[in-house]
């Protein structure tokens, strides 16, 4: 019998450049930072108190997981995902995630269930009154999910496609009852306990359809760079 699962929550960042990355990474995640917005170092670099070069690397990181695009003579910009792309992420995150949940069934400890199951109850409570937190816990869920396989490739790839996807839905509005996804969350779990990786995968198979289904055009805002990352840059500063 294999050794049941542990919870394996997110780590503090190990550097300076790693923490701005994670800061801008939340920001676009959360949708504070809109798709398109420019993202000069320079702004960056005085938001966080930090050198132009550290926003630089972080840039760079945030170009390598598809949440910014750096364009020659022009800077790097929040990335800007066309309809067919986002398709296209959501194929692949649906794929890697039934891997996620097939590894996972019958595996979690006690303690695990307990921090998916606290993850959702978080989640629940954000909804309808702090919308941005409801989806970033709704993310954390799926990432939690990867870490506990404790396989690096999934984590690395789930860690991706799920911000790609939140980066989506930031750019397409979700007229939607959240409650619905916190729910599937559930029965996702519940498959786990029970040790049915089939029923566990199918369920994270339609839980993703139903969030590409509810992906609409949304209309976007425009706000001072530094403002949006004001509360990033007071939250990093008290790690």
């Amino acid at each position: 019998m294999e050794p049941a699962v542990g919870p394996a929550g997110s780590r503090p960042p190990a550097s300076r450049t790693e923490a701005v990355h994670e800061a801008l990474r939340q920001a676009i995640i959360e949708q504070r930072l809109t798709p398109g917005a420019k993202l000069p170092e320079d702004a960056i670099g005085e938001a966080f108190g930090a050198s132009r070069t550290i926003a630089r690397e972080a840039l760079g990181r945030l170009a390598v997981e598809g949440l910014v695009e750096l364009k020659p003579n022009r800077g790097a910009f929040v990335a800007n995902p066309t309809l067919d792309e986002a398709r296209e992420v959501f194929l692949v995150r649906r794929g890697i995630e039934r891997i996620v949940a097939e590894s996972l069934a019958g595996k979690l400890s006690a303690e695990a269930v307990e921090h998916l199951r606290d993850l959702v109850r978080r989640e629940r409570r954000a909804i309808g009154s702090n919308d941005p937190e409801s989806i970033r816990l709704a993310g954390e869920f799926h990432l939690s999910l990867a870490r506990l396989t404790g396989n690096a490739l999934l984590i690395r790839y789930v860690t991706e496609v799920v911000s790609r996807c939140s980066l989506i839905l930031a750019m397409y509005g979700r007229p939607h009852s959240a409650e619905c996804g916190a729910t599937e969350h559930v029965e996702i779990i519940e498959a786990l306990v029970a040790g049915d990786g089939a029923r566990a995968a199918a369920i994270m198979d339609a839980h993703l359809d139903h969030v590409e289904e509810r992906a609409l055009l949304g209309s976007r805002t425009e706000t001072d760079l530094r403002d949006i990352l004001a509360p990033y840059a007071a939250r990093m500063r008290e790690m």
